[in-house]
């Protein structure tokens, strides 16, 4: 995606997350802080002096809290779409894998189960490559095949039929 298709919330927003998770932000805390600290006796250490970092600080606080919540779900969607894409190449992963993070929490916790029956037979086994879930897939991955091929002889069929049409 070029970056001058960014809205301007968006690059403003990675430019923020980039800068608050540097040296230079932490930096420039730090130095509010001592000021402030410092500040203190020119201010009699009065409940306004103590107001003003405590104010500041929960604005701040409150801000970060949604770019944080935006950024995070920014790079959770890119992971997960990694992870599908590595999902789908994979021929012996299953395709029900895929977008699992639509399901429900109890769903969730079917598939969990699952796995974790998985894990048992794989524990149980001498041999560390075995796997209980080969079959499946294979038979998961010749489906694939199949249905990807009729779909492709369907659609070199309409490419075809457009070429003759004109």
């Amino acid at each position: 995606m070029a970056n001058s298709d960014k809205s301007i919330f968006e690059k403003f927003s990675d430019w923020s997350t980039k800068f608050t998770g540097s040296s230079y932000a932490f930096i420039g805390a730090v130095i509010i802080v001592l000021v402030w600290a410092i500040s203190g006796p020119v201010f009699n250490y009065s409940e306004t002096w103590q107001l003003v970092i405590n104010t500041g600080t929960t604005i701040i606080t409150f801000l970060m809290v949604f770019l944080i919540q935006k950024a995070q779900n920014k790079d959770s969607k890119a992971i997960q779409i990694k992870l599908n894409e590595l999902i789908a190449a994979n021929e012996k992963a299953s395709n029900r894998i895929v977008d699992i993070e639509d399901l429900t929490e109890k769903e969730l916790d079917q598939l969990h189960c699952y796995y974790e029956k998985l894990a048992d037979f794989a524990e149980e086994d001498d041999d560390i490559h075995t796997s209980h879930s080969i079959d499946a897939a294979q038979r998961n991955q010749d489906h694939k095949d199949r249905v990807f091929r009729k779909r492709h002889e369907e659609w070199l069929q309409q490419q075809k039929q457009k070429k003759e049409s004109i």
